[in-house]
């Protein structure tokens, strides 16, 4: 049987305040959420204003200083896979609101997107985007490039989402995943109250290691590695509240930098880009 440990007691920060802990599997250097809330149980941890993912209001300070850089961020992404596709289609899973396609799309590319939520999906489609509830329709070796910011943790089974994506990707495409990094400095530094902790939304915590590994073991390669340097002030700010019951902006905005100043050397930023290319 795998050998796993308790990591770390927290809760539910965001919605309903239930505790949770995380599990430590030393196979692959992840954490696991636990317990697991079932696929029904899923959306009612998301209902709630402040999930930013899916809702276009701008309400709160942080909320407003998070779509301000979102659209540089967003300019990023698109560099990013400028880098290996000027063009082609484009698989954005876990798509929100759509501001990355939409952005991809004014960029010259063919863009399709995946979205559970009802709300967020209306939300896109009224931006001209094609959105689906899932991939199941779409043919073998359908895409140039597959995204899925900051979504991997949020998928019930993380093998079989690798597995369906093996299938999408073309044979000389490439895949983004972006995924928070409990190795880095901001998330020992706030430890339960690190707010990309995220239970039970967030059901998988990675490491460097662990994208390696389970990408690896289906047939994949990470042929690089980029930060998402704006992450580590967000969450630094998100958890100075979760932990004070109020934002101190201060403290977050030089917690983040310090914790991107340590990855520097160490390598481990708060949330980083994996790209992902068939062996």
């Amino acid at each position: 049987m795998l050998e796993k440990e308790r990591f770390l007691e927290l809760q539910d920060f965001s919605v309903t305040g239930e505790k949770f802990g995380l599990i430590y599997n030393a196979e692959n250097d992840l954490l696991i959420t636990d317990p697991h809330p079932s696929i029904h149980e899923l959306p009612l941890y998301y209902e709630t204003e402040d999930y930013i993912s899916h809702t276009s209001s701008s309400n709160s300070l942080i909320d407003k200083v998070y779509k301000l850089v979102r659209k540089y961020t967003l300019m990023q992404k698109i560099n990013i896979i400028k880098r290996h596709h000027t063009s082609g289609r484009v698989l954005d899973i876990g798509a929100g609101t759509g501001d990355f396609l939409y952005s991809a799309m004014h960029a010259g590319f063919e863009v399709n997107g995946v979205e559970p939520s009802e709300r967020a999906r209306n939300i896109a489609v009224e931006k001209g985007l094609n959105i689906t509830t899932d991939t199941y329709d779409f043919p073998d070796n359908s895409f140039d490039v597959i995204t899925m910011w900051h979504v991997l943790e949020h998928v019930p089974n993380y093998d079989t989402q690798i597995v369906e994506l093996k299938r999408l990707i073309k044979e000389s495409g490439i895949i983004l995943i972006a995924v928070p990094n409990f190795k880095s400095y901001d998330a020992k530094f706030y430890g339960k109250y690190w707010a990309a902790f995220d239970v039970p939304r967030h059901l998988w915590h990675f490491s460097r290691t662990a994208i390696n590994k389970i990408f690896g073991s289906k047939g994949f390669r990470v042929v690089s590695v980029r930060p998402m340097l704006f992450d580590a002030f967000y969450v630094s700010l998100l958890s100075e509240k979760y932990k004070h019951g109020r934002i101190r902006y201060l403290n977050g905005i030089f917690t983040g930098l310090k914790s991107n100043l340590k990855a520097l050397k160490s390598k481990e930023y708060s949330s980083q880009v994996y790209i992902i290319k068939s062996k």
